[in-house]
């Protein structure tokens, strides 16, 4: 095989201190994983065994949890959008969220709501889809240049939809400005001061992904990761299951990555300042990556990744179209994973370590050896599915052999 070199800035986490976050804790995630099994048709998401691609990248082992397969959405955004929307209900009805019931309470609830998001497509989908549940309303803005596939799935489940001419963080105030002016409730994952609580319980929505696939170790013979990779947009997934892990596993036992396109990453900024301050990116945050396309940190979660990451890695696009190629096109047995330019990049960038030219020295700086044991999140399927064709069958973004 060729060598080439795809672009990837990885910096050691100086701010790193292991001090584990309240919000993510077991019991957490477990109120989280009992709430999404009471829904009619769930399933856990198959966590996927690359063995084959393992032996070949010399690691132990390749985990992929496979999101695609999650509520017939293509992709795992529900489990925070609904949990949300769940738990405001709760809250304002005074109900038990262990006894909550989409179907009893859309005959019950005769209050009419309105739900409002800015979504780059995933997030968007999972509200409207809480909202058909409840038969309330959602209206859902995304940002300019979203694919014409994501605004008629969102539209498909009855939401309103509506195409900005403004890059991700600007569509959020909008929706903020927007809803205050016509009393919706906004229904966001990412926070700022004085909006919290709907984000940490979407965050928290998000971790039954991870506590499913800490169920399913023992299917696949392994005790415990010793790496993971968690892609990021505003942070709200990542720290929701980095905040997990850390929890079960401790964060000194656990070599954390949080990964982000190099057009949006805001993370890895923040991590390389003196004080671990937040540094937002501001322009079009044009990446082929768009559930990562996202220029400031949420509040919530940025503690959480500040304290208990080990490295941040900052990539071009054409690592996640890396990605993408390798996991549909899978090495002998291994099954194949048809996964979104947001959900690939993790496995682009063991790919792209792997065929580097300085292979050996990036092995070294991310701690993998032939013992290692990979967790990655293959968070959506091919949302954007021509978009997807065109990266695995055309070869857009290809990479250049040198």
């Amino acid at each position: 095989m060729s060598t080439f070199s795809l672009n990837m800035e990885i910096a050691d986490n100086c701010h790193f201190n292991g001090q584990l976050s309240p919000l993510f804790t077991v019991e957490e995630a477990k109120k989280a994983l009992a709430f999404h099994s009471g829904i009619e048709g769930y399933e856990p998401t198959p966590l996927r065994s690359l063995d084959c691609l393992a032996k070949e990248f010399g690691i132990g082992k390749i985990l992929v949890k496979d999101e695609s397969y999650r509520f017939g959405l293509n992709a795992f955004k529900m489990l925070g959008g609904a949990y949300a929307i769940a738990l405001l209900l709760c809250d304002k009805f005074k109900l038990d969220i262990n006894a909550f019931d989409f179907d009893k309470l859309k005959n019950e609830i005769t209050e009419k709501m309105t739900f409002a998001t800015a979504t780059d497509g995933n997030h968007g989908r999972g509200v409207a889809w809480a909202a058909q549940k409840l038969g309330q309303n959602a209206v859902v803005y995304m940002p300019k240049g979203s694919a014409a596939e994501r605004v008629n799935n969102i539209k498909a489940l009855g939401a309103e939809c509506i195409v900005t001419e403004l890059n991700y963080d600007d569509t959020v105030r909008l929706v903020l400005k927007t809803a205050n002016e016509n009393g919706w409730k906004v229904i966001q994952d990412t926070a700022w001061e004085g909006y919290e609580a709907i984000p940490t319980w979407i965050s928290q929505g998000y971790t039954a992904m991870v506590i499913e696939a800490v169920k399913q170790f023992e299917d696949h013979q392994v005790k415990a990761p010793t790496h993971v990779l968690l892609q990021a947009g505003v942070g709200a997934l990542a720290s929701g299951a980095l905040g997990y892990l850390t929890n079960v596993y401790g964060a000194e036992n656990l070599h954390s990555i949080i990964v982000e396109p190099a057009k949006a990453d805001c993370m890895y900024r923040s991590s390389i300042t003196k004080k671990g301050e937040i540094v937002n990116v501001d322009g079009d945050l044009d990446t082929i990556m768009a559930g990562l396309a996202c220029g400031e940190p949420t509040t919530i979660g940025w503690p959480v990744m500040r304290d208990c990451t080990t490295q941040f890695a900052s990539v071009d696009d054409e690592v996640a179209a890396l990605g993408m190629r390798v996991l549909g096109n899978p090495l002998g047995s291994d099954p194949r994973i048809v996964s979104g330019e947001s959900g690939a990049v993790g496995l682009g960038m063991l790919a792209a370590i792997h065929f580097h030219k300085d292979k050996d020295t990036l092995m070294k700086k991310v701690g993998l050896n032939k013992d290692s044991v990979v967790l990655l999140l293959s968070t959506e399927g091919d949302t954007d599915a021509v978009n997807y064709r065109e990266v695995v069958w055309e070869g857009k973004y290809p990479t250049t052999a040198k």
